[in-house]
C-alpha cells in the first residue's frame, strides 16, 4: 500500500475513534513508537498521521508528555468552503472599505478583533526598551550613521543562525534587511515583474498584496485556497502558462490560517522551478505554530534560487520597529540595487535591538510564551463562536498564526454588519477586502492576538448576537 494511503488510513482510524468518543477529550494517545509497532509501519508514517490529525485540530502536542485528544476535537461547526478559480470576472475595488476599517484601529474604546498585530499586553515591551538603551550605548555614533545597504551585519548573522528550520542553508550574506515584510515583498515584485505581468495569489489573500499588485499594474489571478492545506496546486497548473510570479503564504496564511503540507511545498517549488517562475514567500507567521515544531518554508526546497523568502518581527515582537528581511536567492543583487536607490540603508538602531533579542535567547523565550497564549486564545474564540454564533457559521481551524476566518449565512453582508458593530464598539475585518472580485461578502476575519479577558469574551458574544439579529 502506498505511503500516503497508509498514513491517511491510520489517521482516519484515530479520527473515527475520536468522533465515536472511544477516545475522549484529554485522553493521551499511544506513543509514536507504540503505534509504529502496532501498525507495522515506519516512524515517519505515524508522524505524518499525527500531523494530519493536528492539522484538523483533533490532537495536540504537549512538550515532554506526548499527544492528547484536543479540546476542539468535538467542534460543532464546519470549516469554510473553498471558492472556484475565477479568470474573467470583473474586478471591483474595496479601497473605501479598507480605509473605513483602518480609520477605526486607533480608537482604543473599540474591541479590535480587526487589528492585524498583537495586543501590546502580549509583547515584551520592557525588555525591548532595555534593548534600545543598550543599542544606543553600544552602536557606533549611537546608531546615527549609515550602515551597509544590505543591512545590519549583526542582524543578518543572527537571522542566519536562527533560521534553523532551513538546516544551515542560509548565511548572513543571503539576507537583505527591509522596512517590514511588506517592503520586502514590494522589492521582490519590483525585481521580477513589469507592468502587465500576471501574479498568482491565494484567495482570500491579504489585501495589502492585492493593493500593491494593482498599483504596480499587475494582472492578478486568485487561486482557490483550502482553509486547511492552502493553495490548490491543480488550479495553479491550469494557469501556469499565464503566470509571471507567485506570492503565497505557505505557513498560516492571512486570513485563512492555512498550512501547506510539506509535500505540497516541495511540489510547488519543483513546478515553479521547471517553469522558471519566481515565488515570493511571505513567511510572516511561520514562527507562530501551535504544533511541536516550526513548519518548513518553501525556501527549504529551493535549489535554483527562485524562492524569495520574506519575514519580519511585526506580527511577533515589535510592529512599529519595521524590521524585516528577505532571502532573495538569485535576485539578491537586484534587491540591493533597488534598496540603494530607494532608501540608501535601513535605520540601524532597531535592527540592533532585534539582533540582540535573537542572539541572547529572548526572542525564543518570548515566542514560546506567545505561541501558548495564541493557542489558548484560539480555543477560547472557537468555543465562544460555537456557543454564541448562528449554527450555520463556518470557522477555520488554524494550526498557527493569529486569525480566524468565518463564513456566515449567505444573507449577511459583513460590510454592512461592520457599520453596526462599530457603533457597538466592536471591530472586525469584512471578508470583501481580501479579494479583487465580488465575493466573501458573508465572511469576516477575527484577530485573536488579544488579551483574553471578560470584555473581550463579552464583545465576542455580542458580535454573535449582532449576526443572529442580521439574519
Amino acid at each position: 500500500m502506498a505511503k500516503e494511503v497508509l498514513y491517511l488510513k491510520i489517521a482516519n482510524i484515530i479520527q473515527e475513534q475520536i468522533f465515536s468518543e472511544t477516545l475522549k477529550i484529554g485522553d493521551k494517545l499511544p506513543s509514536i513508537r507504540t503505534l509504529q509497532k502496532l501498525h507495522n509501519v515506519s516512524l515517519n508514517t505515524i508522524k505524518q498521521s499525527f500531523l494530519e490529525l493536528e492539522s484538523k485540530s483533533l490532537i495536540e502536542s504537549r512538550p515532554k508528555s506526548g499527544f492528547y485528544i484536543s479540546k476542539t476535537s468535538n467542534r460543532k461547526l464546519s470549516i469554510p468552503s473553498m471558492n472556484k478559480l475565477k479568470l474573467s470576472e470583473k474586478q471591483t475595488s474595496s479601497d473605501d472599505l479598507i480605509t473605513k476599517v483602518f480609520n477605526s484601529v486607533n480608537d482604543k474604546s473599540i474591541t479590535r478583533f480587526s487589528l492585524g498585530v498583537p495586543d501590546p499586553s502580549l509583547l515584551p515591551l520592557a525588555k525591548l526598551n532595555k534593548g534600545v538603551v543598550k543599542a544606543v550605548r553600544n552602536l557606533e555614533e549611537s546608531g546615527a550613521g549609515y550602515e551597509p545597504v544590505q543591512g545590519s551585519i549583526n542582524l543578518r548573522r543572527n537571522l542566519a543562525k536562527w533560521s534553523f528550520v532551513l538546516e544551515g542553508k542560509l548565511t548572513e550574506d543571503d539576507f537583505v534587511t527591509t522596512s517590514g515584510a511588506i517592503n520586502a515583498i514590494y522589492n521582490c515584485l519590483m525585481a521580477v515583474t513589469k507592468r502587465g505581468d500576471t501574479i498568482a495569489i491565494e484567495s482570500p489573500a491579504y489585501f495589502g498584496i492585492i493593493q500593491m499588485a494593482q498599483t504596480m499594474g499587475l494582472n492578478i489571478i486568485e487561486l482557490p485556497t483550502h482553509p486547511t492545506t492552502g493553495v490548490d496546486l491543480d488550479a495553479l497548473k491550469k494557469v501556469i502558462h499565464k503566470i509571471s510570479v507567485c506570492c503565497f503564504m505557505s505557513n498560516f496564511s492571512n486570513p485563512l490560517g492555512s498550512l501547506m503540507p510539506d509535500e505540497n511545498k516541495e511540489e510547488l517549488v519543483k513546478l515553479l522551478t521547471h517553469h522558471d517562475i519566481p515565488l515570493i514567500e511571505d513567511d510572516l507567521y511561520g514562527n507562530l505554530f501551535f504544533g511541536t515544531s516550526r513548519p518548513k518554508p518553501c525556501k527549504y526546497y529551493d535549489e535554483a534560487g527562485i524562492v524569495m523568502w520574506c519575514g519580519s518581527v511585526s506580527k511577533t515582537l515589535a510592529p512599529g520597529y519595521r524590521v524585516g528581511w528577505v532571502a532573495p536567492g538569485k535576485f539578491k543583487e537586484k534587491i540591493i540595487r533597488q534598496k540603494m536607490v530607494q532608501t540608501v540603508s535601513s535605520p540601524s538602531l532597531y535592527q540592533e535591538v532585534i539582533a540582540d533579542f535573537l542572539e541572547h535567547g529572548r526572542y525564543d523565550h518570548h515566542l514560546r510564551n506567545f505561541r501558548n497564549t495564541l493557542y489558548t486564545n484560539s480555543l477560547h474564540f472557537q468555543r465562544t463562536i460555537e456557543d454564541h454564533f448562528p449554527e450555520n457559521t463556518k470557522i477555520s481551524q488554524p494550526q498557527g498564526g493569529s486569525f480566524l476566518w468565518l463564513e456566515l449565512d449567505k444573507r449577511i453582508d459583513t460590510a454592512l454588519l461592520y457599520d453596526t458593530a462599530i457603533r457597538q464598539k466592536i471591530g472586525f475585518v469584512p471578508g470583501r477586502i481580501f479579494t479583487q472580485h465580488d465575493q466573501y461578502n458573508n465572511c469576516m476575519r477575527l484577530n485573536f492576538a488579544l488579551e483574553w479577558k471578560e470584555k473581550v469574551a463579552l464583545d465576542l458574544k455580542r458580535l454573535g448576537q449582532l449576526i443572529k439579529n442580521s439574519i
